[in-house]
């Protein structure tokens, strides 16, 4: 509970007996507390002082099409916000709800904007006549009263809206779309590590990908059956990692694969990216990778209970965090080098509540282009020398800043990598037209 320090003592005792609250659950701050205005901050017309514009990117080849879904047929296309543009996921929305062909929408929502064009798609998509499924976390803190306004909206427009499982929490995100398509069905499918929400998009890097791949599908599918009817998957996925059916299992099996090719001399590699790292067992894995030679870069923006730099126990890993102007969101898990490596994205961070208690999706990368951006952007970050600050055993937080190095922003960074990227995917485009 935050108070404000002038309340009286013994309104504040009364509160905290009311609550059942302990010391350790008040925090005192000032008078206001509306700490989320910040993001909106006035300039006062000292833009010397803000960060440079970095116009989020658009994708034509996406966002101009007269209709997104033959793109995502011809290969799969990465969306990182908020480099790129989230119009291209919101056209993904607003095309399957005016479009004929298109039967059935679903989705995972976890938060939701007040003011969702993706919401209203829904809404229109049930009117149109087409089968909306939406699942609703309501237990997402902070978002609570929000995503249950929108559930009774889709309810009341002729969606199927589910909620919460009790005591367990539905983290994935994750979208599908069902088209018809020469008297045949096909699906399309948006899985991101962040929420269907146009407000955080703005601020929080997540990355997405819009596929067709049918091993991908097939599997999402499957998952969205389980929400909806409860009922167990009858066969193990072979593609997508599950949280509540082996997730901890299988990516300690990913560890391991890389301890085996350390011991047999061959280079191993685990490159990780989360928000938070806390689950004991995970961490103790990760100290016998190191132990064995494997090479282990981490990049956890916030809580990190694993301690590099310990001699014989963590000397093989190497760990920072990055705080930038955008909120390090993404999850990304690489194992192994070379064309065979393993490297997924995820919902998931690697703590006892993500790995236990919550339904999460971790996604294997298969186009071999978006691989490619995908380890270039990793690098980019673990070579930050600005923003990075190092977690190591003295615990200090010290800024990575070697003056001797080229100055290197990773987020800045990113978009420029981006933005080249897609530069040139527009001439090849060009210049097959």
């Amino acid at each position: 509970m935050v108070y404000d320090r002038e309340i009286p003592n013994h309104f504040l005792r009364y509160l905290m007996d009311a609550f059942d609250l302990t010391e350790n659950d008040i925090l005192e701050e000032g008078r206001y507390h509306n700490n989320s205005d910040f993001f909106s901050f006035p300039s006062f017309k000292k833009n010397h002082l803000k960060d440079i514009e970095l116009p989020p990117l658009s994708i034509p080849y996406l966002e101009e099409a007269d209709s997104i879904f033959p793109e995502i047929k011809k290969r799969d296309h990465l969306v990182f916000v908020p480099f790129h543009s989230y119009e291209s996921v919101i056209k993904f929305f607003e095309d399957a709800s005016e479009d004929p062909n298109v039967t059935h929408i679903k989705i995972i929502q976890y938060r939701v904007a007040k003011s969702s064009r993706i919401m209203q798609a829904l809404i229109n998509a049930v009117k149109s006549g087409k089968q909306v499924m939406a699942f609703i976390e309501v237990k997402a803190r902070f978002d609570e009263e929000s995503n249950l306004e929108w559930g009774e909206k889709l309810e009341a427009a002729g969606a199927k809206v589910h909620y919460s499982f009790p005591g367990l929490k539905v983290h994935s995100k994750m979208a599908l779309v069902r088209r018809i398509e020469h008297g045949k069905p096909k699906i399309y499918g948006y899985l991101s590590t962040g929420n269907f929400h146009e407000g955080t998009a703005k601020i929080y890097s997540d990355i997405g990908i819009l596929t067709a791949d049918k091993r991908i599908i097939s599997e999402a599918s499957r998952v969205f059956t389980y929400l909806e009817t409860s009922k167990k998957p009858s066969k193990d996925f072979q593609h997508l990692i599950v949280g509540q059916f082996g997730m901890k299992e299988i990516l300690l099996d990913c560890i391991k694969k890389e301890i085996d090719n350390a011991k047999q001399g061959k280079e191993a590699l685990i490159f990780l990216k989360m928000n938070s790292l806390q689950d004991r067992e995970m961490i103790d894995a990760l100290y016998k990778a190191s132990q064995k030679g494997v090479d282990v870069k981490l990049i956890i923006r916030g809580i990190c209970s694993l301690v590099p730099g310990l001699k014989d126990i963590s000397e093989n890993i190497e760990a920072y965090s990055i705080v930038d102007r955008y909120l390090e969101h993404a999850r990304v898990f690489i194992f192994g080098k070379g064309n065979n490596r393993k490297i997924y994205l995820s919902s998931a961070d690697w703590m006892v509540r993500n790995l236990h208690h919550r339904v999460e999706t971790v996604f294997p990368i298969f186009d071999p282009d978006i691989r490619k951006k995908v380890v270039d952007i990793m690098n980019l970050q673990f070579s930050d020398n600005m923003k990075a600050r190092f977690i190591h055993v003295n615990k200090n937080n010290a800024y990575r800043n070697n003056k001797e190095d080229f100055n290197l922003r990773s987020q800045e960074e990113t978009y420029y990598y981006l933005k080249r990227v897609l530069e040139e995917e527009m001439h090849e485009l060009d210049e097959k037209e």
